[in-house]
């Protein structure tokens, strides 16, 4: 979804020609996969934090193409609303060669100290969260979704899918919230740290189970969006939020089922990556059936396609700086914030428990759905949740990554090649934040009851301490 299209309206010839396009390039895909084209690479991680603009007020402030225009960096693009950016981190090799995390977290600090100068030159302040506290369901018009036809056509074909039904969102946490929206801008409500894996083709499909396996341990590490609207929700509430911003699902009843385009997915890939694009082919109709002239061997109408499903987990195709194509995995599970630190931290966890899961191959042990049920145990009750895991049965999160997942991330990280002292730089940051049961979502629990339901306040807090960089087990109420 982050290519621009040139127009909003679509025919039926339009859908067919699209499926067949994305049909003639998942059938290259199988035959790239079958001549192990794509094993040729080393294990690559690089990362998209999605941010707010905000204003004096500390509510949004969409003013993103103004920002842009002056930021003009390719690090940088617009997210569907106009109060979101999106920065990118270039890619860095996890095979010891340099320290990965440490030279990221220099990359984005200096990215992030430029992105505040402009957005200061606007009257504004950027500022990572998964879900900004002071959101009000009036910001969420199409007045300011961003002004790309991507967006609006976006809009348009979720609609139509659910033959004019509005969205809507509801979601029962420690409070209880109910909303009808006319428009896809829920989505823009949440905001993500994205993690990116390039790897050898012929192992994707394991390291796209580990990382579903993994996604309640780095959910639950992460939270970072307690309040939606100022009602206290889920740790995690993102993820109930994005479920629904976009219900649609797939053929054999359109915006009904039986697959949604927003999930967890629908199972482990058994023998190859190729199983969910042609799970994509078959399941899913055309969103936005841009047929473009560009030979199979570029993969845009299936990456199109690939664009327009949300799996918490999902595999892309890419091509490198030499036009050579390769196999990523994105983690999608993670909100962005509460720090810069926070954020490598995060990663330096999840891309070091994924390495551990893959030698581990506990598809075997842990079936999908437990696998799914820990994902939004975890999502709702972040370090405090109960999740099932093997040899341990039913356990708190909080004492599985303080007995055994750190650990175990840290043997992946020794796996890759990653040095002691980077390794233990990073996941000390993870072991303090179990310790002390303060992420991010924990931390703006307590300033809400310390201080009352002051969105503005709990706004003004964690930007001032989010430009310190201090990890959030160290702020302060």
């Amino acid at each position: 979804m982050g290519q621009e299209i040139d127009r909003t309206r679509f025919t039926e010839d339009d859908f067919a020609r699209f499926r067949q396009r994305v049909a003639q390039e998942t059938d290259l895909l199988a035959d790239w996969l079958a001549q192990r084209r794509m094993d040729e690479t080393h294990i690559v991680g690089g990362y998209e934090i999605e941010a707010w603009l905000i204003d004096p007020q500390y509510c949004p402030a969409p003013r993103n193409r103004e920002f842009l225009d002056r930021f003009a960096s390719p690090l940088a693009s617009p997210e569907l609303a106009r109060f979101n950016v999106e920065f990118n981190s270039s890619p860095q090799p996890l095979d010891g060669s340099l320290p990965a995390f440490d030279h990221s977290h220099r990359e984005l600090v200096g990215t992030l100290r430029q992105a505040r100068e402009i957005a200061g030159q606007l009257d504004c302040e950027v500022l990572m969260t998964g879900i900004l506290p002071t959101l009000r369901p009036e910001h969420l018009g199409l007045e300011n979704m961003s002004d790309m036809k991507r967006y609006a056509a976006l809009n348009e074909q979720v609609l139509a899918a659910r033959r004019g039904q509005p969205l809507h969102l509801e979601i029962q946490g420690e409070g209880y919230l109910s909303e009808k929206h006319e428009n896809v801008m829920l989505e823009s409500a949440a905001t993500s740290f994205q993690l990116h894996l390039q790897i050898p083709a012929r192992r994707a499909h394991l390291y796209y189970n580990a990382a579903i396996i993994a996604s309640a341990a780095t959910v639950g590490a992460a939270a970072n969006s307690p309040y939606l609207f100022g009602i206290p929700l889920w740790d995690e509430t993102r993820i109930p939020l994005f479920e629904q911003a976009v219900e649609v699902g797939g053929y054999e009843g359109a915006w009904s089922g039986p697959l949604h385009r927003v999930s967890f997915g629908s199972g482990y890939a058994q023998d190859s990556i190729l199983e969910v694009f042609r799970e994509n082919l078959e399941h899913f109709p055309p969103l936005l059936p841009i047929v473009t002239d560009d030979p199979p061997e570029r993969m845009s109408h299936l990456r199109l396609h690939n664009g327009t499903i949300w799996r918490w987990n999902r595999p892309l195709i890419g091509f490198d700086d030499q036009g050579l194509p390769h196999v990523r995995i994105e983690h999608r599970v993670m909100p962005a914030g509460p720090s810069l630190r926070d954020m490598i931290a995060n990663a330096a966890f999840a891309y070091g428990l994924m390495q551990a899961l893959v030698r581990a191959e506990l598809q075997e042990l842990i079936p999908f759905t437990q696998a799914r049920d820990n994902f939004h145990a975890a999502a709702r009750r972040g370090l405090r949740a109960t999740v099932d895991w093997p040899e341990r049965g039913r356990v708190e999160l909080r004492r599985l990554l303080r007995d055994d997942l750190i650990d175990l991330a840290d043997e992946g990280l020794a796996d890759l090649g990653i040095g002691e002292d980077e390794r233990h730089r990073w996941l000390d940051i993870i072991r303090q934040r179990v310790e002390t049961t303060q992420n991010g979502a924990e931390w703006q629990r307590r300033f809400v009851t310390a201080h009352g339901p002051r969105m503005d306040e709990l706004t003004a807090s964690m930007l001032h301490q989010q430009k310190q960089d201090r990890p959030v087990h160290q702020w302060e109420l």
